[in-house]
């Protein structure tokens, strides 16, 4: 979907940078501040969410809840064969992240493992084995230093601290 199929306005960038810096703010709370009813707040987030464009969901450090193997992972793949590569290994459950990128690697993939032996098992005997990959190489995550999901919408530390002055002209959703 493209920014023309379903454009966002002043108030929809508002409303996700207020979600983006707290998943939880009750709606009648955003409403509120935006001096907006809160069923245009339920119907917007609604609209949102089905379009694709915001997701709201709690996030764990994975190193801290039982999880030992937090790693990217490079992958080349044979040409023309990266989309298809990219749908297969979203459907793993260890997946968090899938992207084709340009570079050294044609996808990048976040995984998340309970142990040595289920990243193992997950690389060897189930990456490999989709048509199309042809090399991998493993990144592990010693340390998490930054798990944040704030981007599409500029300002949003200072419109979730003051969210009852409008944004100046131009401003929102601009870097």
């Amino acid at each position: 979907m493209t920014q023309q199929d379903n454009p966002l306005d002043d108030t929809d960038r508002r409303i996700i940078a207020i979600l983006q810096a707290d998943g939880r703010r009750p709606y009648s709370q955003i409403a509120e501040d935006l001096s907006i009813p809160a069923s245009s707040v339920r119907y917007r987030v609604q609209r949102l969410e089905d379009n694709g464009i915001l997701q709201i969901v709690g996030i764990a450090n994975p190193l801290t809840i039982g999880f030992d193997r937090f790693a990217m992972i490079g992958v080349k793949v044979r040409p023309g064969t990266a989309r298809e590569v990219c749908r297969r290994l979203s459907e793993l459950p260890e997946t968090s992240y899938v992207i084709m990128t340009a570079g050294q690697y044609d996808v990048m993939a976040e995984v998340i493992c309970h142990d040595t032996g289920h990243f193992t098992d997950l690389v060897n005997e189930r990456m490999h084995q989709i048509d199309g990959v042809t090399s991998t190489e493993s990144f592990f995550v010693l340390e998490v230093h930054k798990l944040a999901y704030g981007w599409g919408v500029s300002r949003v530390e200072s419109l979730a601290l003051d969210a009852h002055t409008p944004p100046a002209p131009g401003t929102v959703g601009r870097p």
